[in-house]
C-alpha cells in the first residue's frame, strides 16, 4: 500500500483507497490553461478621442503645489536645534546652478532665478523628460 494511501492509475488520476465504492470516483488532473501572446493595436499619439479630449478639459482648473528648489542639505538635529535668526545654511548646490521647479513635489524643470518686479520667479531652461519623471518616482 502507499505511503498516502492513494492508488495511481496509469491516466494520472488517483482514487483513495479509504473511500466506498459509491465514492471512488476518479479525480482528474487540470488541464493547463491555453497561453498567446496578445494582440494590441498601435497607439498613435495624435489620436485622442473626444470623450478623452473632454476628460481632460474637466481637470484643466484644478490647482496643483508648485515650488522651487534652489537646493538641499543634511543637518545633524543639534545643528537644527542652534538654528536662528542670521544663520546660514550651505546648500549642496553651486550659486550658478539651475533651481528645480516641482510640480504635485514632481521634478518638471529645470530654470534660472529671475525678478519680475519685486517678486522672484524663475525662467525655465530644460523640461525633465516625462520618462525620466516616471523612473524616479521620489524627485
Amino acid at each position: 500500500m502507499a505511503a498516502d494511501d492513494k492508488t495511481t492509475t496509469q491516466d494520472s488520476t488517483s482514487v483513495s483507497e479509504d473511500a466506498s465504492p459509491a465514492e471512488r470516483k476518479p479525480q482528474q488532473a487540470p488541464k493547463p490553461a491555453a497561453i498567446s501572446p496578445a494582440e494590441l493595436g498601435q497607439l498613435v499619439a495624435d489620436e485622442v478621442a473626444p470623450e478623452s479630449k473632454a476628460s481632460l478639459d474637466m481637470i484643466m482648473d484644478i490647482e496643483v503645489p508648485i515650488s522651487v528648489e534652489l537646493g538641499r542639505t543634511e543637518m545633524p538635529i543639534g545643528e537644527v536645534l542652534e538654528l536662528g535668526p542670521g544663520s546660514i545654511v550651505e546648500l549642496q548646490k553651486m550659486a550658478s546652478d539651475s533651481v528645480d521647479l516641482l510640480v504635485n513635489n514632481k521634478l518638471i524643470a529645470r530654470g534660472e532665478v529671475v525678478i519680475v518686479d519685486e517678486n522672484f520667479g524663475i525662467r525655465i531652461t530644460s523640461i525633465v523628460d516625462p520618462r525620466e519623471r516616471l523612473k524616479n518616482p521620489e524627485s
